[in-house]
């Protein structure tokens, strides 16, 4: 297949390409400048020049392509992000969806599949959700729910199938937020906040990718909630994540504390629950994750950081040999 992916050079568009191309399909990235061409060589696609906001430029660059992908974000990677500083992200959702699926069906794409987010429908009272649980968005998640319903709509337009991938919390060596987390627990100020009794639901991004490989080889539509095998409390979390890093257990922050240090949105972020699974996704898809669980990601995850001697890992470890 002739794949075409917008947002290609972010750490999940970069996997999306490395492998889509193992498993023999040419791939095609929207590409902005020659930093992004080069990034797009060197993993084996073809970079075609264009503009996320522009149907023509998009279409004369996805010509021929089957499959086409909307992994694009511009996600604030700050400690303590304002609403203006979602504003590209609501923009890339909102508008380069809709020409991203005007692209599509111009070009006779049989699919369009987009990165979504599980909580999205995450209900008021924070209980569990799955696929059929109707929106309740904020100010963040609310362009996410336009962004899906923008897809399917084109979709019934124009004919062609789409899937929505919403996908549980991130990680890997190479994200900004897992980074962040690693920094601050090794220096003790990234803390438990109030009962640390929030469940979240995880997806390495390795894993992400494989999901979008399986539905486009699959050629399904849906929308899936793909999360790995075992939701964990933060608290638990924070622990194992700080004890793997050889770092202190995570202090204790009452909540209001915490809002004033890291504003409300950051901490209602981390105290918030996504209870959902990826049930449906594995009996449809048959797919399972190579990272069943976060303890397998984060071994991962920190074997990587100690080859780069990201935080001083490698080379303390070296020293206590």
């Amino acid at each position: 297949m002739k794949i075409f992916i917008a947002g290609a050079t972010g750490v999940l568009g970069r996997r999306l390409v490395k492998q889509f191309r193992e498993r023999g399909h040419v791939v095609r990235c929207l590409a902005r400048n020659q930093n992004n061409e080069a990034t797009i060589h060197a993993l084996g696609g073809e970079s075609r020049m264009g503009d996320l906001f522009h149907s023509d430029s998009l279409a004369r660059a996805a010509e021929g392509c089957d499959v086409m992908i909307h992994a694009a974000t511009s996600i604030p990677t700050g400690a303590k992000p304002s609403a203006s500083d979602w504003e590209m992200n609501d923009r890339v959702r909102r508008e380069g969806t809709r020409a991203l699926a005007e692209c599509a069906g111009r070009v006779g794409a049989k699919q369009f599949l987009v990165q979504s987010i599980t909580w999205v429908a995450r209900p008021v009272d924070q209980g569990p959700f799955d696929e059929d649980s109707p929106f309740h968005t904020d100010f963040v998640t609310q362009s996410a729910a336009e962004m899906e319903t923008i897809a399917g709509e084109a979709a019934k337009r124009s004919g062609f199938g789409v899937g929505i991938l919403r996908f549980g919390w991130f990680y890997a060596a190479d994200t900004a937020h897992t980074r962040y987390f690693g920094e601050n627990l090794v220096a003790r100020k990234l803390p438990i906040i109030g009962k640390g009794d929030a469940i979240w639901s995880w997806i390495h991004v390795d894993d992400a990718a494989g999901a979008f490989v399986t539905v486009a080889e699959a050629q399904r539509s849906g929308v899936w909630h793909v999360v790995d095998n075992e939701p964990v409390v933060a608290a638990d979390y924070l622990r194992y994540f700080a004890n793997q890093l050889g770092a202190p257990e995570p202090r204790h922050v009452p909540t209001w504390v915490a809002r004033l240090l890291a504003g409300s949105a950051a901490v209602d972020f981390m105290t918030s629950s996504t209870r959902t699974s990826n049930e449906l996704f594995k009996r449809e898809l048959g797919w399972s994750p190579q990272f069943p669980t976060y303890r397998e990601g984060l071994a991962q995850v920190i074997a990587l950081w100690r080859a780069e001697h990201f935080l001083g890992l490698g080379a303390r470890r070296a020293s206590a040999a």
